[in-house]
């Protein structure tokens, strides 16, 4: 009987066990919860978790902004507006309205080039030839000392040599001879002054189209710009200012080409003006021979020198 007891009270021990021990376990586990944690540790893992959120929403936000529309410089990067980064960015239509205005600023300087070494042999050849005339005695020998020159005056000291060749061949008159002889240099200047004007009519037309023809580009890049607007949907500045600049290239383009082209064609016009000149003072100076040679060849001429002051007696009063 007593070991049927002992034996029942051994088997009731080891049954509770797992259960002693299970609570002890919870026990142990609740214990750390009920340990107070200091305040100030509490308040700084809280402001540091405050900051993390605060640089994660900051950062959210400007990958929302960058996403959606992107900042002045990162636009400012993307577009080079030196002026051939402008020129490679433009439109097709821009780009040929600047190459048109690039050739026309060349022609222009060429023609400037050229009509400035024209003129100064011209007017240089002229002058020999006026100085010659005018210190000749009659037309033959101005034929004479003339006969290594070059230039107009050539041509005109040949017109009025070949109009008295044809005159002698006929009755003429004095008059005839010199109406005729003014006719012929006179066409001759007309021809000459054509000749030397050949090319001020291009930059004519060049100084006043130019600046039209870069309106045009302008106009074109502006409209451009707006449609990207329109389709970006965006108005930031800087995304806009680039195409901007690219149209407005194209007026500096034609203010380049037309600035020059006007005070060049001014220039050509004062400078022809003066060659025209000289050239009616040689037909003058061969008018002057002419008609000293017909006077000299008059059968009624006489000489200056041979003039003689008669002197008249006074008559005597009558009575």
């Amino acid at each position: 009987m007593k070991v049927q007891t002992c034996a029942l009270g051994l088997l009731l021990a080891v049954l509770a066990l797992p259960v002693f021990a299970q609570d002890s376990g919870s026990v142990q586990a609740e214990m750390p919860a009920t340990i107070e944690v200091p305040t100030a540790l509490v308040e700084g893992e809280q402001a540091v978790l405050d900051e993390a959120a605060a640089a994660q929403l900051t950062s959210g936000e400007e990958a929302l902004a960058t996403d959606g529309e992107p900042s002045a410089e990162t636009a400012m990067l993307a577009h080079d507006l030196s002026p051939w980064g402008m020129y490679l960015a433009a439109d097709w239509v821009v780009k040929s309205v600047m190459i048109g205005l690039l050739l026309a600023s060349v022609l222009t300087w060429a023609i400037w080039i050229f009509k400035v070494l024209q003129l100064h042999v011209a007017r240089h050849r002229a002058r020999s030839i006026l100085q010659i005339l005018v210190n000749a005695e009659n037309f033959a020998d101005a034929r004479q000392y003339c006969a290594e020159q070059r230039g107009v005056g050539l041509d005109l000291l040949g017109a009025t040599a070949h109009e008295l060749q044809l005159s002698a061949q006929g009755p003429a008159s004095d008059d005839g001879i010199k109406e005729r002889v003014a006719a012929r240099l006179d066409r001759v200047q007309v021809s000459a002054g054509s000749h030397m004007s050949r090319g001020t009519g291009v930059l004519a037309t060049i100084g006043a189209v130019s600046p039209f023809v870069g309106l045009f580009g302008t106009v074109w890049g502006i409209m451009n710009a707006f449609i990207g607007i329109a389709h970006s949907q965006t108005t930031n500045l800087a995304v806009v200012a680039p195409g901007i600049a690219e149209a407005l290239l194209a007026t500096a383009f034609g203010l380049v080409a037309a600035i020059p082209a006007v005070v060049i064609y001014n220039h050509f016009a004062r400078s022809i003006g003066v060659y025209r000149a000289v050239l009616g003072d040689i037909a003058t100076a061969l008018l002057i021979l002419v008609s000293r040679d017909l006077d000299r060849k008059r059968p009624g001429g006489r000489s200056l020198g041979d003039d003689r002051h008669t002197v008249v007696p006074m008559a005597r009063s009558a009575g």
